[in-house]
């Protein structure tokens, strides 16, 4: 008997992520490539997207096509809108993909989708009220509220990288907005706010401040400066966690993406001393999903466990 599968795709502004995917969470197949950042339109995405749903399908009979994707989303019509850290303003998902290969698509954001993998398969198995948090190209997150994935009126409930958290550097997001987490933490953002960091202290790096891997080797490595900037990161990243915490109250906080999966411990060793006490401190663990949560959280969505 053929098991029951499901085809997950994982849209980030940078790579992409396609699978063939067991009902029991086994990723028979996958595909990955780098997102397209030049095309006439958002069509370029949909078209590698598509391409890489081919390849996994092959002569497989998949009941569904779950995609979580980089927002804001627009879920109603199945589209990419407006995103900050993708090439184009809009890309068409859901009526392209259900014309194409005759199959029910459903659009969830990264984050949330992320959430749920985590709750599914991974680190938050039997925990009803979970926080998810990437660290990527951006800062995304999504929640699991009682037992239930929040969504919110469009899908975009828990956009978290955008959580006004300073108003002294004036770091301007990708959105257009000052103060945003996003501009400050994420992997775009944190080497340009090492930069103003630095102007205001009169001071030069002795490490390369230029990427955020550079900044955060430079602090393993124990460079008095490197440290002293990780302080001030851990206040911005602390302001943010203390909101979280008090908005969701969850009992687990899962960080995920590059810059968590490799440099976690320094991550929460520089905030967890900054972060509010109102509320008890959830546990915090590291993404064991090797970055697949988004896409095991786009399966079991398509799969109708959410």
């Amino acid at each position: 008997m053929e098991r029951e599968t499901v085809v997950a795709v994982d849209i980030g502004a940078t790579h992409y992520r396609t699978g063939l995917v067991a009902a029991d969470g086994t990723v028979l197949r996958h595909a990955d490539g780098d997102t397209p950042r030049v095309g006439e339109s958002g069509l370029a995405v949909t078209d590698a997207v598509a391409e890489a749903v081919e390849a996994v399908i092959r002569d497989a009979s998949p009941a569904a096509i779950g995609i979580a994707s980089a927002g804001p989303l627009d879920c109603a019509a199945g589209r990419i809108v407006g995103s900050p850290n993708m090439a184009f303003p809009v890309v068409p998902l859901k009526g392209p993909l259900e014309e194409r290969f005759g199959l029910p698509v459903l659009l969830l954001n990264d984050s949330r989708a992320g959430a749920l993998g985590e709750r599914w398969q991974g680190a938050g198995q039997g925990v009803e009220n979970l926080v998810y948090l990437t660290f990527s190209t951006g800062i995304g997150g999504g929640a699991v509220v009682n037992g239930r994935l929040l969504l919110g009126r469009s899908g975009n409930a828990g956009e978290v990288g955008h959580l006004f958290v300073d108003d002294e550097y004036h770091r301007v997001c990708g959105c257009g907005y000052a103060g945003h987490w996003e501009a400050y933490a994420s992997g775009t953002g944190m080497p340009r706010f090492c930069a103003a960091w630095l102007a205001a202290q009169g001071a030069v790096a002795p490490f390369d401040a230029s990427t955020s891997a550079g900044i955060l080797n430079a602090a393993e490595g124990g460079d008095p400066l490197a440290l002293s900037f990780m302080d001030a990161l851990g206040r911005i990243n602390a302001r943010a966690l203390s909101d979280i915490v008090v908005a969701y109250e969850p009992e687990m906080v899962v960080l995920d993406g590059p810059l968590a999966r490799h440099h976690g411990d320094l991550l929460l060793g520089h905030l967890l001393p900054h972060l509010d006490r109102y509320l008890p401190l959830p546990r915090f663990a590291i993404s064991a999903l090797e970055g697949r949560a988004p896409l095991l959280g786009a399966a079991a969505y398509a799969l109708g466990i959410c």
